[in-house]
């Protein structure tokens, strides 16, 4: 029985092998799980994200079969190419970050389907570089490193305030950019970006701004 089920399944006409489809799909999956694992470690536990590192244990492989079905057949990969069309994802991309790692997996899974195994290493080991040097410095070097300031005030005193108040953080926060502003429930929400300091006192800020600012209520958020 198990003999004429191994026959007949040879017996179909397959441009590719059954040895070069376990290795393709094994090594995308191998892939898979280093991508996932990559994007736990340098972003997983740190942003808040639309999750779609869910899909990459099943979307390598997936990507992989895919190509290694249309790498031949013109006239399915125009069917496939047309079925797609219709595809529509409702679930955003949160985060640019999150592109990344996507393109990372599809990458990935081309490689293992066309046989790129060398190329699809070295693109690991260049990306796991150079995230890991970003994760190494991103504490150090505050040359280009942006934090975010959230400042609300009660709408009421924020036109007396607001030129105050913004002297005063061009005074002591550099690099300084008002990104958005917003209005609710009686207060106003500014949204700043500045470039980080290492040994800046936030605890004094924030004295010297609540004394700049009395007797109106100011209530500081910074991330």
């Amino acid at each position: 029985m198990w003999e004429e089920f191994v026959s007949y399944i040879e017996s179909l006409q397959s441009p590719v092998t059954w040895s070069e489809a376990i290795v393709a799909v094994g090594f995308s999956i191998l892939a898979s799980i280093a991508c996932y694992l990559m994007y736990q470690l340098f972003y997983g536990s740190r942003h808040i994200g639309a999750g779609v590192h869910r899909t990459f244990l099943i979307g390598g492989p997936a990507i992989t079969a895919l190509f290694l079905g249309i790498q031949t057949s013109i006239p399915l990969s125009l069917g496939l190419l047309g079925a797609l069309s219709f595809v529509r994802f409702r679930t955003p991309v949160k985060d640019p970050a999150e592109i990344g790692f996507l393109l990372l997996l599809i990458a990935s899974s081309i490689g293992a389907a066309t046989g790129n195994f060398l190329v699809t290493i070295m693109l690991f080991v260049v990306i796991f570089i150079v995230l890991g040097i970003q994760w190494l410095t991103r504490n150090r070097i505050t040359l280009f490193g942006r934090g975010h300031l959230m400042i609300s005030v009660d709408q009421p005193s924020f036109p007396e305030l607001e030129k105050r108040l913004t002297a005063f953080l061009r005074e002591r926060l550099r690099g300084l950019s008002l990104e958005t502003m917003s209005t609710l429930d009686d207060r106003v929400g500014l949204h700043y970006q500045y470039r980080r300091q290492s040994d800046f006192d936030w605890a004094a800020f924030t004295n010297d701004l609540n004394q700049m600012a009395a007797p109106a209520k100011v209530e500081v958020f910074v991330g």
